[in-house]
């Protein structure tokens, strides 16, 4: 047993300001690289000589193993130190992107991947965890602000910055980013934080636990990252990795609820408002994350945008987010955190439905216009419902709890994603079939499409690739609507969730990090 049992005092003045910058600068490095790479799979098949089919396990190495390591947050701190984890990690962490930018075949890239996403995993639950100890009680709010900022705005900039550094530097570029802000955060967090380490003990370890958790997210991971590939449970490869992970969630459940020194402490799920909250900032995220995937995918597919340019379209709900984090943030211990909460769901209404309208001749002005206000929408829904499920619990829980938090986001998350693509994809087919049923050479709009291609001297082939292609285009446009409309709903209906928790009755002291 080491350091502190005691809670240490905040800092102050240059020190804070500094740990700030530095804890939310680690945070936004671990989260970017979840997006940073998709973009540049094509490039890094290429260059590495393999499928970019192959060219995806560069992006599910690093989920995978990030998901697995995030709910162990908890165990590893009290284990190990967060002031050490933290380093660690951090080191670690620069040590795999150097790696990943110098693999010369795509093994060698896999298993650095595989090590960034072991190592980044815990980053995002001890950088929320330190950056509270840094703040006094009163201002705890602020620092969560701060912290929720680099979570909901590195997922958007990942797929822009992955853009640029793709069509304008090698794909390597994607890692070597990560050095100097590694560097500084190692350097600057042993020496700011080096004497403030938490409680350790050595409890044991839970092998059999960690074995399962391993089986059951590995698999739900995978199953998740070529479901769309395989034609989901249509392959004996999906229903096989269903089974494993169905069987597995249940036998990990029953197995961490009896043991007596459990890698994942689920009792923590007892507490109403964190299970509540929880699960409705995971859902509403899941359906955000579905909306930030096919959006610029159909930019992309169907307008013909560049990686960079559906990004900007993207881009703006930076604007209002940091603006509002601040301003949530100042305000949270006054105002009812269910009251922003609600609002939030709200805002995701409107921009659903406002997006369900869309069509094939959108600008780019109304492309990106929606954005501005889902910035409104995610400080008011992910910082307090942070606050909430953090309220009724001890402080020596909060490590373990963000680190659930994280990982049912996460999970959900990805999950949400892959949901978003299978439900567009078979949209774009049903309504291409449905259209095709209604367009024949007998319609006065398929004798006007034709006539009009006609003009341009093509030829009979020609004309009727490029009549498909419309009828493509519309039907992505109606799928997407479909979606939006989907999601809408569904984010009605979870609505109730969050006035399931309970109002925090006291102010929520979340700087003891034991």
């Amino acid at each position: 047993m080491s350091a502190a049992a005691t809670p240490m005092p905040p800092l102050f003045g240059s020190q804070r300001a500094l740990a700030t910058v530095v804890l939310a600068l680690a945070n936004f490095m671990v989260v970017l690289d979840m997006t940073i790479a998709n973009v540049s799979v094509p490039h890094i098949a290429g260059s590495l000589a393999v499928s970019p089919s192959q060219g995806t396990w560069v992006i599910t190495s690093y989920a995978v193993a990030e998901a697995i390591v995030v709910p162990l947050t908890g165990w590893l701190t009290t284990r190990f130190g967060a002031v050490r984890l933290f380093v660690s990690c951090i080191l670690g962490f620069t040590l795999a992107s150097l790696l990943c930018a110098l693999s010369p075949t795509l093994g060698a890239l896999i298993a650095a991947r595989i090590v960034q996403g072991l190592c980044g995993g815990p980053i995002m639950p001890l950088s929320q965890t330190l950056l509270l100890s840094s703040y006094p009680p009163e201002k705890s709010n602020q620092a969560l602000s701060f912290w929720a900022m680099t979570t909901l705005l590195a997922p958007i900039a990942g797929p822009m910055i992955g853009g640029v550094i793709a069509d304008n530097l090698a794909w390597q570029w994607i890692f070597y980013v990560n050095l100097p802000i590694g560097a500084l955060g190692a350097l600057a967090g042993w020496s700011l934080y080096r004497s403030r380490e938490t409680q350790r003990l050595k409890t044991p370890i839970d092998f059999v636990g960690l074995v399962l958790l391993i089986v059951w997210v590995g698999a739900l991971q995978l199953l998740l990252d070529k479901g769309r590939e395989l034609d989901w449970f249509g392959s004996p490869l999906i229903v096989t990795l269903g089974i494993i992970t169905v069987l597995g969630f249940a036998v990990f459940i029953v197995w961490e609820l009896t043991d007596e020194h459990p890698i994942v402490d689920l009792h923590i799920f007892s507490y109403r408002s964190f299970t509540a909250s929880t699960i409705a900032m995971s859902l509403i995220f899941a359906l955000f994350l579905g909306y930030i995937v096919l959006l610029p995918l159909w930019l992309q597919s169907y307008l013909g945008y560049t990686a960079w340019l559906a990004g900007l379209a993207v881009a703006p709900m930076g604007i209002f987010a940091i603006v509002m984090a601040f301003v949530v943030g100042a305000t949270l211990k006054r105002v009812d955190p269910r009251i922003y909460a609600t609002f939030a769901v709200l805002v995701f209404v409107t921009v659903f439905f406002w997006r369900s309208h869309i069509n094939a001749d959108i600008d780019f002005h109304n492309a990106w216009l929606p954005q501005l206000l889902v910035g409104l929408g995610m400080p008011t829904m992910f910082l307090p419902l942070t606050v909430v499920g953090l309220s009724e619990l001890k402080p020596a829980q909060y490590a373990t709890a963000s680190g659930l938090q994280n990982f049912v986001r996460t999970l959900l998350g990805a999950f949400g994603a892959a949901a978003a693509t299978t439900y567009w994809d078979d949209g774009v087919v049903r309504h291409h079939a449905d259209l095709v049923s209604h367009l024949t050479t007998h319609t006065a709009a398929t004798r006007q499409a034709l006539d009009q291609v006609s003009v341009q001297g093509l030829s009979a082939q020609a004309k009727l690739q490029l009549v498909d292609y419309l009828v493509q285009q519309q039907a992505a446009v109606m799928a997407l609507s479909d979606y939006m409309i989907l999601a809408g709903v569904l984010a009605v209906l979870m609505s109730p969730l969050i006035w399931l928790t309970r109002r925090p009755s006291t102010d929520v002291d979340m700087t003891q990090v034991h």
